[in-house]
């Protein structure tokens, strides 16, 4: 079990807390009660850091989360993700049709759009507290340190892209890996599931369904299969929709511990755990 300190900006209330995650226990040993003990712990420790409050997700639902964005999908190897049962062939659908479909283009749309170095970390610490800000409650407050260790691209972990116009960072999109086994027999003998997952996103001019869609085009170039995405912050049903994603039945719970707010509508929502 893993925790972070965080800034939060909850309702323009700046909060120090801990970010928990990865709370993993090994198969033979759950129903133990071993949770409990972790989560004791963890608290304990955090307290003793003069961090009394905390943040934390999960897939299912627990008293009480205080905001419920679902995870969205969008195919980009469809004979892959049809072989191993991931996705179903419509019927009366050929699979070549199916393909068709899905085709992403060729070529990138925003012109300038390039892979983020580390002269960018201040650049693109202002964008993303100046963006997160105007368009939701909820949000990171970003340091240079963190930006840095979280967001400065690391091939198969996080890809980062920004746009630089006339010395300042206008446009940074990003995409995180998450790989998974597959453990059934299939047709096609594969071994991997290369998923990748949208992390961060901010646009001073709004930008932000040209970025997503060069962030596909970015993916299937990487090997990626499938493109993620939960429907938060500027992220609309409208916008997904356009780009050919199909909503998913996973949701991502956010809770608060020690601290009260109501419950936020996604659009609001300006935070991605991975």
């Amino acid at each position: 079990m893993a925790g972070i300190p965080v800034t939060v900006m909850v309702n323009g209330n700046e909060v120090r807390m801990c970010e928990i995650n990865f709370l993993c226990v090994h198969c033979k040993l759950r129903s133990k009660k071993l949770a409990p003990v972790l989560i004791k712990e963890v608290t304990r420790r955090v307290n003793c850091e003069n961090i009394w409050q905390a943040m934390y997700t999960a897939g299912i639902a627990i008293p009480t989360p205080f905001c419920r964005p679902t995870y969205w999908h969008r195919n980009i190897n469809s004979k892959k993700l049809i072989d191993i049962r991931y996705d179903e062939l419509p019927k009366g659908l050929p699979l070549s049709r199916y393909i068709k479909l899905h085709k992403l283009p060729e070529e990138i749309i925003l012109p300038g759009i390039r892979a983020m170095t580390a002269s960018d970390v201040e650049g693109v610490k202002e964008l993303l507290n100046t963006e997160l800000a105007k368009h939701t409650k909820v949000h990171f407050h970003w340091s240079n340190e963190e930006v840095k260790h979280f967001l400065l691209p690391l091939k198969g972990v996080i890809y980062s892209y920004v746009i630089k116009e006339n010395g300042k960072i206008t446009d940074f999109f990003s995409f995180y890996s998450l790989p998974s086994s597959i453990l059934k027999d299939n047709p096609g003998q594969h071994k991997t599931l290369n998923s990748a997952y949208s992390f961060y996103n901010a646009s001073e001019s709004g930008r932000i369904k040209e970025g997503l869609s060069d962030m596909l085009v970015f993916a299937e170039k990487e090997g990626f299969d499938c493109f993620n995405c939960l429907d938060l912050g500027q992220n609309t049903h409208e916008l997904l929709s356009s780009l050919k994603f199909g909503e998913g039945t996973g949701h991502l719970h956010y809770y608060f511990y020690n601290w009260r707010i109501r419950s936020i509508e996604n659009k609001d929502l300006g935070i991605v755990l991975v």
